[in-house]
């Protein structure tokens, strides 16, 4: 049995609590910029990817952390939620609220919005990458964890000491690896998008890839994690997951 007996909490300084899954969201943010500007300069991208990738990270916070709140008052009406907390977050949210904040740089700045075609394929070659380093903060963290597991042994089981990002009733319980697994996923992406990067066409095309390469992986790995349920049985995830697809 592999358990998970890491303190989520890194260090603290003061009255500041450091989370691993703080430093491996930077981590992974610090990534996605350094592989944005690579890809970028290859393709020969002219626009500041700077302000754009800062207006995507405002735009990525702020509709992740609205897409959750959405998704607990579909599917835990009645219970209070608090709004001004970033506790919560989605991951869907945040890809949908980056294309967002670089829509609004585009209007502001009255660049083309075809134009972005490059960008989003310079974006896509990281994405993956970073979403898998995020994923090691989820593992470490408690959070996004399995259903309770009838295997007793790694990779088809893990067993987490208590925190407060899992109930008290799973502490100690066989449960699936589902962040693992997603990570897994992530980096199966990485490579096929890293494979391809040059055999696309148009600009544009593999940033599409990556959204229905990572949809198909959601889809299917939700199942193994302990979601309430939002449209047909389906998790919201699960529902986002189909309309990437469908379009």
């Amino acid at each position: 049995m592999f358990t998970i007996g890491i303190d989520p909490v890194a260090f603290t300084i003061g009255p500041l609590t450091v989370r691993w899954y703080g430093i491996m969201v930077a981590l992974a943010i610090i990534t996605l910029l350094a592989l944005t500007l690579r890809e970028g300069k290859r393709l020969g991208v002219t626009h500041d990817i700077y302000s754009l990738f800062l207006w995507g990270i405002i735009g990525g916070f702020v509709i992740s952390r609205l897409v959750h709140i959405i998704d607990q008052l579909v599917t835990r009406p009645g219970e209070a939620i608090e709004f001004t907390s970033f506790a919560g977050m989605a991951l869907y949210g945040a890809i949908g609220g980056a294309v967002l904040g670089a829509w609004l740089y585009t209007r502001v700045k009255k660049i083309p919005w075809s134009s972005m075609a490059g960008v989003g394929d310079a974006i896509a070659v990281g994405a993956p990458l970073a979403q898998g380093i995020g994923r090691i903060g989820c593992t470490i963290n408690g959070c996004c964890f399995g259903k309770p597991s009838p295997f007793q042994s790694f990779p088809g089981a893990v067993i987490y000491t208590p925190r407060d990002t899992i109930p008290p009733e799973y502490w100690g319980m066989p449960l699936y690896p589902a962040q693992i697994y997603f990570l897994l996923w992530n980096l199966i992406v990485f490579a096929i998008l890293w494979r391809f990067r040059d055999k696309l066409k148009p600009q544009g095309s593999l940033f599409f890839l990556y959204l229905c390469l990572y949809a198909v992986g959601d889809f299917g790995l939700r199942f193994f994690r302990l979601n309430e349920p939002f449209l047909l049985g389906l998790h919201q995830g699960q529902v986002i997951s189909l309309a990437i697809l469908v379009v």
